[in-house]
């Protein structure tokens, strides 16, 4: 049994709310397990406020909540993934950049909540849908057998050894 906390950083395209959300959601659901990241290939600048009303009631600090450039996990003091996951079409078509580590990569594609129209209700509406989507889908990875995940690590391990230099 294995004591690592694994790093999943979560990308979308404005980084304003489903990638927000994941963040929280892997942090709290993970109970240790996993420490959330999210990021933006084209940062809006600001958290949707929808998003923030969601990820408080985790209980995750919304203080801690920023919409940040991918550019910020890519250098060489950044926090080295574990997993890097796309939650938004826009972000799985375009060119990543390098992850240190190379890490484990996965496509989780959702509606983009912050594109709703309508009243408040009613785009706090399609922020629960999606919202209740992720967190269904974070229940099944964080529910991952410690196992799985170190045969994962050790099956990235024997690629690196195949490729190195001898």
């Amino acid at each position: 049994m294995t004591d690592k906390t694994y790093n999943v950083l979560f990308l979308c395209t404005g980084n304003s709310a489903r990638s927000i959300m994941a963040e929280a959601l892997v942090s709290t659901m993970g109970k240790g397990r996993f420490r959330g990241f999210s990021a933006g290939s084209h940062p809006g600048g600001t958290v949707n406020p929808f998003a923030i009303e969601l990820v408080a009631g985790t209980g995750y600090p919304v203080d801690n909540l920023r919409s940040k450039s991918w550019d910020e996990f890519s250098v060489p003091d950044a926090p080295q993934m574990d997993f890097v996951i796309t939650v938004c079409d826009n972000a799985a078509g375009e060119i990543c950049p390098y992850w240190p580590g190379q890490p484990m990569s996965a496509h989780w594609g959702f509606e983009d909540p912050a594109a709703a129209v309508g009243t408040d209700e009613e785009k706090r509406a399609v922020f629960q849908k999606i919202f209740r989507q992720i967190m269904a889908r974070m229940n099944l990875f964080v529910s991952l057998p410690l196992a799985m995940l170190e045969k994962n690590a050790l099956q990235r391990e024997l690629k690196a050894i195949g490729a190195s230099q001898v």
